[in-house]
């Protein structure tokens, strides 16, 4: 179940705040080869099955580290729901560092904290410190902090 907030000093009232945890999401190849697709970034790791069981050190095809990035809206939206919006601007992403590649078939879900939120004339700064999980292991796929422009109704 996610929080929802429906203003500035809504959202304020969460600052330093861990927001939740999202449900896992599976990692899946077909997924995999679309974000190639739409990227095209090909590279042999992320779509031959065959070559990656016999030649890689994961044992299996893996997601694209910006595959699991582009995940962010969508799992922090499973933790969140901002009512009353304009616009949602995805703003920065600081320090984010990938720790471990993403199988295919992995489920994955998003960890996060409401680091600061900053007044610019109605529009919410927000600063999200963002662990990206991953179902089994004790290390993250990656861990930072985005920032999300809220423009309020």
């Amino acid at each position: 179940m996610s929080l929802t907030i429906s203003s500035l000093a809504e959202l304020q009232q969460y600052e330093e705040q861990e927001l939740g945890v999202s449900p896992y999401h599976t990692i899946t190849q077909e997924q995999i080869n679309q974000f190639a697709a739409a990227t095209l970034d090909f590279q042999w790791i992320h779509l031959d099955a065959e070559r990656a069981r016999t030649e890689s050190p994961f044992g299996a095809t893996i997601a694209h580290g910006y595959l699991t990035v582009a995940l962010l809206p969508y799992l922090w939206n499973q933790i969140v729901t901002i009512e009353n919006l304009k616009m949602q601007v995805n703003y920065e992403i600081e320090s984010l560092r990938f720790n471990q590649a993403v199988v295919v078939g992995s489920q994955v879900r998003l960890r996060a904290k409401l680091m600061s939120v900053k007044d610019l004339r109605g529009i919410a700064k927000a600063r999200i410190e963002v662990t990206l999980e991953v179902e089994g292991s004790r290390k993250p796929a990656y861990a930072g902090i985005i920032t999300f422009l809220y423009h309020f109704s």
